[in-house]
């Protein structure tokens, strides 16, 4: 053998070995902030090739808050690649939230490269862990506890997840060192999938939070509603109780018809992050409600982990739903902020630096438009097609090829929409242009229809 392809084959054998010895799962206890912090250290210098740990600011009382972004490109984004959060801990004392992501970071760093599915996910998606956003609270709090308020805010007594931005109301109150930080968090990237943690209940509560005149108990329809439930179905079916609907008789007797729940029907909130991320930040957000206890005995940890972590995974496969693409110039260059409607759904989204847009779509034919400052609109329809029965690996590609006359009829440009392939990678296109000429300018729309299918033998039926 050459020594050109030996010293490959020995960094292959020692970077194997590295992962190998990596391997330890964490204990299925709850962990305090120190063991956290090194725990993420550890992670972040084992996995320097999959992983990047970086602070988004600091808490009131001055401790780090800090995210673990995991991803084969950990460091940068991708052209296209779709960036996903989720959040933990917001409330300090509901502390199954901040288990359950750290046995979830476990479960994708040691799975990649072994497992193809966790692989196919990293490849494609990067995805960002804030594992305690309200370290300050869960310093105070108290175990077992598990319907008590201890530790629930933050260190100057504020909720934090009552102190957003607020979509429907002014919201009154100082805004807090945290909140403020993921608020700069959600603006450095463009988040397109969120969950957030909570405890004290098993529920999907998906947005919106409020609505005008603020009265429990009323349905707050969002634009998007039809793909919140499905998202909401996705992680309530692939957990084992949850989509029962059972009540929890410490906290909460009341029944959610298939483990879910609209918001504002749940109880009315001003100021969630839910609805901040989805009406100020762009990105469809569910508040996942994990456990009937907030803080419950470490032999409780175990459990809440194997009801969720199938849930806590299908639910990061959603961002690959829909359509997405970029707004270019005649030139290629990139178009910020062009602004993508998809007509009837009254939710604007607004192109990335990088002329990029996402929009998380059920199966149906849509009609898409693309404005931009000084240049023409467009508008043209979709047909995103369900397929159901086949796995990833048997799964086809298609292409559909569609004809588009700009208003003044002088030239035909083809927009070719290609289905993503079975790997997540999208089909190299001859013309990818949408082109429509008006006063020397025009707008170049490149679309991708994405149709990532993972295995469906045990999804949840789509939302009616």
């Amino acid at each position: 053998m050459k020594m050109s392809m030996l010293f490959p084959l020995v960094l292959l054998i020692l970077g194997s070995y590295k992962l190998a010895a990596a391997t330890v799962r964490p204990e299925f206890i709850v962990h305090n902030e120190q063991w956290l912090i090194d725990y993420l250290d550890d992670v972040s210098a084992t996995y320097p090739h999959i992983t990047h740990l970086y602070s988004i600011g600091k808490s009131v009382n001055g401790n780090d808050l800090w995210v673990l972004a995991i991803g084969e490109s950990p460091t940068e984004h991708i052209l296209l690649r779709p960036e996903v959060k989720y959040v933990g801990n917001i409330h300090g004392n509901e502390v199954v939230s901040r288990e359950l992501l750290i046995q979830l970071i476990h479960y994708l760093v040691d799975g990649y490269g072994q497992n193809k599915t966790i692989t196919r996910l990293l490849n494609t998606t990067r995805i960002h862990f804030l594992v305690s956003m309200n370290p300050d609270g869960f310093a105070v709090a108290k175990q077992p506890d598990c319907a008590g308020t201890q530790g629930r805010y933050n260190a100057r007594n504020y909720d934090l997840n009552r102190n957003f931005p607020d979509y429907f109301v002014t919201n009154e109150q100082e805004l807090q060192p945290e909140t403020g930080a993921v608020i700069d968090w959600s603006k450095s990237l463009q988040f397109i999938l969120s969950g957030t943690l909570h405890g004290g209940v098993k529920v999907v509560n998906y947005p919106l939070d409020n609505l005008p005149g603020g009265t429990s108990g009323q349905y707050s329809s969002a634009p998007d509603d039809d793909v919140f439930i499905h998202l909401s179905k996705t992680y309530s079916y692939a957990h084992p109780t949850m989509h029962l609907g059972q009540p929890c008789p410490e906290n909460d007797e009341r029944r959610f018809p298939e483990g879910i729940v609209n918001g504002a029907v749940f109880y009315v909130v001003n100021g969630s992050l839910g609805d901040y991320n989805y009406m100020f930040a762009g990105c469809m957000d569910l508040t996942l409600e994990v456990s009937c206890c907030k803080y419950p005995a470490d032999d409780q940890i175990e459990s809440h982990w194997n009801d969720n972590k199938d849930s806590l995974f299908r639910l990061l496969t959603q961002v690959h739903l829909g359509v997405k693409g970029i707004v270019l110039t005649p030139d290629k260059e990139p178009i910020y902020n062009a602004s993508v409607d998809v007509v009837g759904r009254s939710h604007v989204q607004w192109t990335t630096s990088l002329g990029e847009f996402w929009r998380i779509l059920l199966p149906g034919t849509y009609t898409l438009e693309v404005t931009a400052y000084g240049y023409k609109s467009v508008s043209y329809s979709l047909d995103l097609t369900a397929k159901t029965g086949k796995s990833t690996e048997d799964s086809d590609v298609k292409r559909t090829d569609i004809s588009v006359w700009p208003d003044n009829a002088q030239n035909i440009a083809l927009l070719e929409i290609t289905l993503m392939e079975s790997t997540g990678e999208a089909v190299a296109s001859k013309d990818r242009g949408l082109s429509s000429s008006v006063a020397g300018q025009s707008l170049n729309v490149c679309l991708i229809i994405c149709c990532f299918l993972w295995s469906s033998n045990s999804m949840p039926p789509l939302a009616k």
